[in-house]
């Protein structure tokens, strides 16, 4: 079984970590002859509260997670005290030296640009944070128009729902486009904004 972990902490965007989920979950319950698990990591493995309240339980601590194929790492205000934070970054890293695959949604691209992942690559990031992106590393090739951004081994995307955009895209990576659309005919994601 190949696994996904998406990471959870205090103050996580709602949306960053759920959306990603719905489509995650929906296609390794729908399909499992694809062979996919995904599951949430917090580092104690204790519930967090998210940025607008919603608790949200973790199946893994950081230590005790399945060998991950995929990392996602949400965004939202609880970034901004990761982005000084040794032990997390180390953590970061650490998942970079084991996880084929590294995904972020939101400012989750933040963290990775603190630890060093996003170095000459091209990525993005929430809209309000795009700046702030490349301040972090001016050897990053900001992609403000981008809804994501797949660089191979490390996928960015922007801010809040474009995780579910993103999530959409790594289905279609790992299992092809029909599957992708599947899953988003299941889920009925088809945006038209009534504004």
């Amino acid at each position: 079984m190949n696994h996904i972990g998406i990471v959870l902490f205090d103050d996580v965007e709602e949306l960053d970590a759920i959306g990603p989920w719905e489509v995650l979950a929906f296609w390794a319950a729908r399909h499992p002859q694809d062979g996919w698990a995904v599951s949430c990591l917090s580092r104690s493995g204790e519930p967090v509260r998210c940025a607008k309240g919603l608790t949200v339980s973790a199946h893994h601590s950081f230590d005790d997670a399945p060998p991950l194929q995929v990392l996602l790492h949400p965004g939202g205000a609880g970034t901004r005290p990761q982005l000084d934070d040794a032990a997390h970054l180390d953590r970061v890293r650490a998942w970079r030296a084991e996880v084929p695959l590294m995904t972020s949604v939101c400012t989750g691209s933040l963290v990775f640009a603190a630890a060093g992942l996003l170095a000459g690559r091209p990525a993005t990031t929430h809209w309000a944070s795009l700046e702030r992106l490349g301040t972090l590393d001016p050897s990053i090739e900001v992609r403000a128009e981008d809804r994501f951004v797949d660089d191979g081994d490390v996928i960015t995307s922007a801010g809040v729902s474009a995780g579910i955009d993103m999530a959409l895209h790594l289905v279609a990576r790992l299992a092809g486009t029909e599957r992708a659309r599947e899953v988003r005919r299941g889920i009925q994601y088809d945006p038209m904004p009534p504004v």
